[in-house]
This record gives structure tokens, sequence and C-alpha cells, in this order.
């Protein structure tokens, strides 16, 4: 048997605006998909939605993962099961995690020899296929681990304190809120384009912070880029309650993560306060997950 595991991402800073050609800046985080793969009769993919054999309509990452090494060896039979900490449809990169561990798990137990590179950008071509269309940064992010930049995927030092993540449980279409503030652009140009620049900016001034340990102003500055998404409308009265509780408890700083219009926020927080602040986003109504962020990427276990 054969196990493997791929983490899931946040945004620290600069959605939406990297969709136009802006700096974001993404981050592993130690919630991951675990995928446990062995040779069988037949093929049968186990998760918590259920038992199938290749199904693109309950299994698609996984049916299309298998779909893919087998067209480099032949593929008679395998049980895979798939074990995962990430929230599905929350901004987490659920699905990057589930298909890159599921990559990774086959590539070892059928000797493929794909590099990580190659194993990455696989990842994007099954999302591109599921999805219709999806940025290469989360499949890159979860195999490789760590903190980068987008689009070109500098990495950062990854920063020594905790993550609290709430989740609203609402959910929420990036594609829909991604066509949404596209239009407010189009309509609105001289106004949304410099909002655009300035979130690419913030990015940017982030990074040398995250190299000198000043958490404290990454925090600031994730404030500064919330109430910019804000701005775009991508914010939502259950996200900001959670953002604003997790400040109050002494968070370093919060945002949305994501497409943003429900799913998840995210909270830079130091080490001794993760609990607190969890307490904070529990009291406002979310469910609260202590995390960390994670130089980890695709790993076998």
């Amino acid at each position: 048997m054969i196990s493997c595991s791929a983490p899931g991402k946040i945004y620290l800073f600069g959605e939406h605006a990297v969709v136009y050609g802006e700096t974001a800046i993404g981050c592993a985080i130690e919630l991951r998909t675990r995928v446990r793969v062995e040779l069988c009769d037949s093929i049968i993919i186990q998760s918590e939605i259920g038992q199938t054999g290749i199904d693109f309509e309950k299994h698609p990452y996984i049916s299309a993962a298998i779909e893919k090494i087998k067209e480099i060896v032949p593929i008679e039979g395998v049980y895979l099961k798939v074990d995962s900490e990430i929230p599905v449809g929350s901004g987490l990169s659920s699905s990057a995690a589930v298909t890159i561990a599921s990559i990774g798990a086959l590539n070892k137990l059928f000797g493929c020899g794909l590099s990580l590179e190659e194993i990455a950008k696989m990842g994007h071509e099954i999302e591109v296929q599921v999805q219709g269309a999806a940025s290469p940064t989360d499949t890159y992010v979860s195999t490789f681990g760590g903190v980068v930049t987008i689009p070109d995927r500098r990495k950062l030092k990854t920063p020594d304190c905790g993550i609290v993540i709430g989740d609203t449980g609402v959910f929420a279409s990036t594609k829909e809120l991604v066509t949404n503030v596209r239009k407010l652009r189009e309509t609105y140009p001289h106004l949304i384009e410099p909002l655009m620049v300035v979130i690419g900016r913030i990015s940017k001034t982030a990074e040398p912070f995250f190299q000198t340990g000043d958490y404290s102003s990454i925090g600031k500055l994730m404030n500064v880029n919330q109430g910019l998404l804000d701005a775009l409308g991508v914010n939502t009265y259950e996200l900001s309650k959670l953002i604003y509780s997790s400040r109050g408890a002494g968070a370093f700083g919060a945002k949305s993560t994501g497409g943003g219009g429900g799913g998840c926020m995210v909270a830079l927080t130091a080490p001794d306060k993760c609990t607190q602040v969890a307490e904070a986003i529990a009291g406002a109504g979310g469910k609260a997950i202590i995390t960390k962020p994670t130089e980890q990427g695709l790993r076998l276990e």
C-alpha cells in the first residue's frame, strides 16, 4: 500500500486581482488530504461520498487522475481511499489537494517516475478538464508547499505562526463571483482597475515582511486587502462577523480567502492566541479550524 498527502491552500493576499495579472501570495496550510492506494482486481474509489468505480459525477478529480496515469502505464485495478481534513467548496483548494495526492500515490504505486513539476502540471490539466478553467496556482502550491508569490512562483519564508480558519458554511460559486467582479470592472474601469493595481501592490509591499518575520505588518496589510475586497463586492455579512471577531480577539490580521461571497476567512495569529481567536470565530457563528502554514507539499506517508 502507498499513502500520499497534499495540503490545502489559502490566499494571504491578492485574490481577484491575480486574475488580471497582479501579484498574489498563496500559502500551503497543514490541513491535508490523504490518499491510500493498493493493487486490486478492479478500480474502486472510496471516500466519504461513497464507493464507486471511475465516476466523473461523484469522484471527478480522482477519476481523471486514474485516467491520466493509465495513459502512462496500464492499470487493470486499483483500490484508492481518500480521507480529507479540508472542507469542500470553502476556498481552501480541496480539489487541488485530492488531485495532487491521488497523482502522487498512483505515481509511486505504478512507478511512473513523474517529477514534482510534472505532477503539478498534470494536476492543473485535470482541474481544467473538470472545472473548464483553473489557475495553476492551487496545484502548484499543493505540490510544493510553502508561501509562494503568484504568478512568478517565488518562494517566501514560511511564517512561524498560527492560522485560524473560520468557515461560514455558506457555499459561493467562485466562477460567479469572478464574473461579477469582471462586470464591475467593465462598468467602472477607471475605478476598479486602480483597485486591482493597489491589491497587487499590497502583495509586493508584504513580501519583505515574510523574510523579516514582521507578522504585525503582514496582518495590517491583510486588513487593508480585505477592505478592497469589500469594495469589489465579494464580502458578506457572515464573513465580516468572523473577520472582525478574529481581529477583536487579537489576530495580527484577518481576511477572506478565495472567491469570497461565503466560504472561509483566515486569521494570521500568534501561536498563543490561536485558541482565543478560534473561540471568537465560533462565538460569531463560524466553524473554527486551527492550523498553520507548512513548507511541505506532496509527501509520501
